[in-house]
């Protein structure tokens, strides 16, 4: 029998060493993902791969089974086993029904109307909440005794490690047991587990079925790129047999549910539960079975689970297998993934269809693999009540899709469970529930049977199971900042190709085909000319940066009490924050906490960048940080986005305000803030931020490069250097300043925006969008966009000599107006297109 990895083994070079049963338990398929190249597909699992229900479930007892030997009965009678949605909902409960004294609980993605969390994983990949703890009884996590966790593979072991952190800050237990079907992770991370269980002072045990490693070639990602790009253009994205014009409508299965008995585990299953379902799964068979019999014919069945509802698809299917049926189990799923169709290849076909259970993000695909071409007579699609919506019914949608490629269809709806009473936890609110947090509060209201549910959205290529929001990036692994400087909330997509010709950008930018986020302006490398002004613009403003440094910082000490937390938006504010850090560390010895985050215009803050911080800090204690306002755009974006978030104030502190757009300041004056006349090379060698559904999924926080090449340029460091070096030179004129703003009128008034609506309707452009005022947006519409013209404020000196060097270069008139708010404004050409740009690049001079 052929290995189903040899396929992308042979090309990619992919190896699996470790214990003999590895190449029947996993086989290898490619990820549809510009990030991961390869996929292990359990042959166990009954995610991907249909297989007899009782092989499925048996793997989950077997390993349950271990550990209840592994615990004594005392100890397992204590225990709690919890799954990750959404690969190992159904492993996990069967790792629980082996164990079969203690309750289980798996994460979802779903927020159930009237069920407040008792805590949540945050992935790391989300415009939307991801994976919540939804337990009917809070209590069930804060217990003592061994807390189980099941995953279908253990990799790194990241995810379980910050679980365990996480759960244990608030829960301590003496003892955990990591449960897997297969041990995939490398000695480094063995020896991690280890010294993790010493730091926490408790007993980390591992149960797996098979162990072994991956062995990953250099270069594997862009190899698997360019294999799928390579297939797909031979063979299209999807591979289908040709349809079987046999199945045009389907039957539903009467399934006499037994009432208030949970369709899972997302809101906990206890061993009196397990009981209840036991006695009745011989009739709930018996009903599918009656189904089957409507149409002759139907001998090779396949159970096919939603999603999360792995479980009671599974047990429908070993009642039926039992009963003397042929049956094999799968489940639908998020995960895009290449079908190749041959022997050695993991995914020999997939079927595409719509979202059937109204996600809040709208339309988008799933996937039911190896199910066409499958030889199956017959397909039980087994759904909860949550999931049976018109989208489910309508062409295109599943119950079509499947009728396309089997004989026979039927449908069997479970009933969504929602509690009876919801926990008495604070109601959930998008961006309040950190990381596994527990709060408290009586008045959450009581849910009813006719709550309806909707699943947390999720992007195509969002992962399969919940991993926990990673860590910050740090230099210098991620940016040429000291490590302690600032930690990015950022994900790394160095290796991805996203620059672009300005030209193009721009094109697409304003033809509505594209947003300017999904890609990136190629990096400007400044001639040696621009970097001798670039120091010499330093050393004039040094004094004047350091100064405006400390006002906007002791203003932010004075009126937030407690320890603040810097919030940088990155990357402009990123420097400034930096800054800040070092003036409270060298004039009051505070050590503040400083992160980068992503927003865009347009799009909002990152979601999941605001999850992360609510679950590390308070969010009042936040101050977002960038350095300087233009119109104000930002600024409303900010406060727009805040709103569907509790606790944080959407005042920016900004080095400087010119537009006069928020009340934290070190200074109203538009000035060069010489951060602003280079890209990356002066903000730690990091990219403008990238936010692309292909590349940041809703479990993703938004994406940038670091441009470790042009580390030879970097001025980064001496940018900070020689602002510091000012501190105590301007200290005295600092405390001054402070006490004046502290009783000073400082609400904003708005006046740049104002101006710029002038501008835009005075030069014809009607587009705010188009108008970028203060050095800084200058600066940035020469470095990055197609400029029209630049207005510079009559009698403005050397604060503009780079502004004009670059427009000299661009070919970009500079007209010189009096009575202007701003030092300089730039303009975007308003009606850009390829034409409007010579043979050089250079910009159509103003007609």
């Amino acid at each position: 029998m052929v290995w189903t990895g040899t396929w992308v083994a042979e090309r990619l070079g992919v190896e699996l060493i470790g214990d003999e049963e590895l190449p029947a338990l996993l086989g290898l398929a490619l990820r549809r993902n510009p990030k991961r190249a390869h996929l292990l597909v359990s042959g166990v699992l009954g995610k991907h791969v249909p297989r007899h229900p009782s092989v499925v479930y048996g793997a989950g007892l077997d390993l349950g089974r271990r550990v209840r030997t592994l615990l004594g009965d005392e100890e397992a009678a204590r225990a709690v086993v919890l799954g990750y949605a959404e690969t190992a909902t159904a492993l996990g409960h069967a790792v629980a029904d082996g164990l079969a004294l203690a309750p289980y609980l798996h994460s979802t993605r779903r927020p159930v109307p009237g069920v407040a969390p008792a805590g949540g994983f945050e992935e790391s990949h989300s415009h939307a909440t991801s994976h919540l703890l939804l337990p009917e009884d809070p209590k069930l996590l804060a217990g003592d005794g061994p807390l189980i966790l099941v995953d279908d593979e253990f990799s790194t072991g990241n995810t379980v490690l910050n679980t365990i952190r996480d759960l244990h800050e608030r829960h301590p237990r003496e003892r955990y047991v990591v449960v897997a079907l297969v041990d995939m992770r490398a000695a480094a991370d063995r020896d991690r587990l280890d010294a993790f269980a010493e730091e926490i002072g408790a007993r980390v045990d591992l149960v797996a079925r098979a162990a072994g490693t991956v062995r990953l070639p250099e270069g594997v990602l862009e190899k698997g790129r360019a294999l799928v790009a390579e297939h797909e253009a031979r063979h299209g994205a999807i591979r289908e047999p040709e349809t079987v014009p046999l199945a045009s409508a389907f039957v539903r299965a009467a399934l006499d549910w037994p009432r208030d008995l949970p369709d899972g585990g997302r809101h906990g299953f206890t061993p009196e539960h397990r009981e209840r379902l036991e006695a009745a799964l011989p009739s709930l068979a018996a009903g599918v079975a009656e189904a089957l019999r409507s149409r002759p014919g139907t001998g090779r069945v396949l159970v096919l689970g939603f999603e999360e509802l792995m479980y009671a698809p599974l047990r429908l299917g070993t009642a039926l297998e039992e009963a003397g049926h042929d049956v094999r189990y799968s489940t639908t799923t998020r995960s895009p993934v290449l079908a190749v169709d041959d022997p050695g290849y993991a995914i020999r076909t997939r079927l595409v269809f719509p979202a059937h259970d109204d996600p809040a993000d709208g339309p988008g695909e799933r996937y039911a693999y190896n199910v066409a071409g499958g030889g199956f007579d017959a397909v039980v699609l087994v759904v909860d009540s949550a999931a049976d919506t018109p989208a489910l019914h309508a062409p295109g949608g599943l119950l079509a899709r499947l009728g396309e490629h089997v004989p026979h269809v039927v449908l069997a709806v479970v009933p969504s469970y929602v509690p009876s009473r919801a926990p008495e936890t604070a109601p959930y609110t998008p961006g309040t529930a950190g990381t596994t947090r527990t709060v408290e509060n009586s008045g959450a209201d009581e849910a009813t049977a006719d709550d309806t549910v909707t699943e947390v959205p999720d992007a195509t290529e969002a992962p399969e199971r919940s991993s926990m929001l990673p860590e910050p990036l740090r230099g210098p692994a991620f940016s040429s900042y000291a490590p302690e400087e600032v930690g990015w909330l950022l994900q790394d997509l160095s290796d991805v190709e996203l620059e672009a010709p300005t030209e193009e950008r721009e094109e697409a930018i304003q033809s509505g085909g594209a947003h300017y986020a999904e890609s990136l302006p190629v990096e400007y490398q400044p001639s040696e000319r621009y970097q001798e002004l670039f120091h010499a613009a330093l050393e004039a403003s040094a004094v004047r940066i350091a100064r405006a440094v400390g006002t906007v910082t002791e203003t932010v000490l004075a009126e937030r009490p407690g320890t603040p937390v810097l919030v940088s938006l990155a990357r402009a504010g990123t420097p400034v924050g930096v800054l800040m850090r070092r003036w409270a560390r060298a004039r009051h010895g505070l050590d503040l906490p400083h992160y980068a985050v992503s927003i865009v215009r347009g799009r909002g803050i990152d979601a999941n960048a605001l999850r992360w911080l609510a679950a590390h800090h308070d969010p009042a204690d936040v101050v977002f940080v960038d350095g300087w306002t233009g119109k104000g755009a930002i600024t409303r974006e900010l406060a727009e986005a805040l709103k569907d978030f509790d606790g944080f104030d959407p005042d920016i502190a900004v080095l400087a305000d010119p537009g006069s757009c928020v009340r934290t300041y070190g200074t109203r004056e538009d000035f060069l803030i010489p951060s602003a006349c280079l890209n990356s090379t002066v903000s730690g060698l990091i990219s403008r931020t990238v936010l692309r559904s292909d590349l940041v999924g809703p479990d993703d926080f938004h994406g940038a490069k670091f441009y470790r090449e042009l580390a030879g340029s970097d001025v980064s460091g001496a940018f900070l250097d020689a602002v510091a070096a000012r501190f105590e030179e301007v200290a005295a004129t600092v405390d001054t300043d402070v006490k004046e703003l502290l009783t000073a009128d400082r609400a904003p008034t708005w006046e740049g925006w104002a101006a710029v609506e002038r501008i835009s309707e005075e030069y014809g452009i009607h587009d705010v969008n188009l108008v970028k005022p203060g050095v800084g947006e200058t600066t940035r519409v020469l470095l990055r966009r197609v400029p029209w013209k630049i207005l510079a404020k009559r009698g403005a000196g050397a604060d503009l000599a780079h502004v004009r060097l670059l427009a000299e270069q661009r070919g970009v008139p500079v007209e010189e107006v009096d009575g202007l708010p701003y030092s300089c404004v730039g303009l975007i050409h308003p009606e850009y297109t390829r034409g409007a740009t010579g043979a050089d690049g250079k910009a159509v001079v103003s007609r």
